[in-house]
């Protein structure tokens, strides 16, 4: 899919991308703060305005983990832009099913947000994560997994060497990693 700003004005630009969404925050009442990894446009926040109301046009559309054609205009200021239209192409249910499986997936969408600026180039990273997802919504979490995705990270930020551990060469860019990788390697080590 071709990234497409479809509409420009001076008040306002519209764009459409592949996205997954990697995170939900109420924002009041009816609507939410949904947070997408993009395919071309790095990590975007938007407002699903109205998102949680009963008769929504977003109802069933948004939830973790799904992969989705989503259309969003940008915000004036700031960057929580206004979500306009979203079509899901993956729903990926099978993940909440397993502990194990979400709490991997997690770790892998914290890992990224911590390396992806809002707005910065994501082309790999985002294709690295849906096949992440993907494998978590057919198969049960291993530690290798875990071990491989961060091997691919390293590898598409062109800081892999065989030399050293992935998760120490991603530890030497951001100084620590996300809390939530000892939580999930400890998954694996009390079975």
């Amino acid at each position: 899919m071709q990234v497409r700003n479809i509409a420009k004005s001076a008040l306002f630009t519209v764009h459409q991308d592949s996205a997954t969404l990697i995170r939900l925050t109420k924002l009041t009442e009816t609507s939410l703060i949904v947070t997408w990894l993009t395919e071309h446009h790095g990590i975007v926040k938007t407002v699903g305005k109205g998102a949680r109301r009963q008769k929504s046009s977003f109802r069933g559309k948004l939830d973790l983990f799904y992969t989705t054609e989503m259309c969003w205009t940008e915000a004036k200021s700031g960057d929580l832009h206004y979500l306009k239209e979203v079509t899901p192409l993956q729903y990926r249910e099978n993940i909440s099913k397993s502990y194990k499986n979400t709490e991997c997936a997690a770790y892998f969408v914290v890992l990224l947000e911590s390396l992806i600026e809002p707005g910065g180039h994501a082309e790999g990273l985002h294709d690295l994560l849906n096949r992440a997802l993907n494998f978590l919504n057919e198969k049960a979490a291993t530690k290798k997994a875990i071990i491989y995705f961060e091997k691919e990270v390293a590898t598409l930020l062109g800081v892999f060497s065989p030399e050293k551990q992935p998760h120490l060469l991603l530890k030497s860019i951001l100084g620590q990693l996300p809390a939530n990788r000892s939580r999930c390697m400890n998954l694996f080590d009390s079975t």
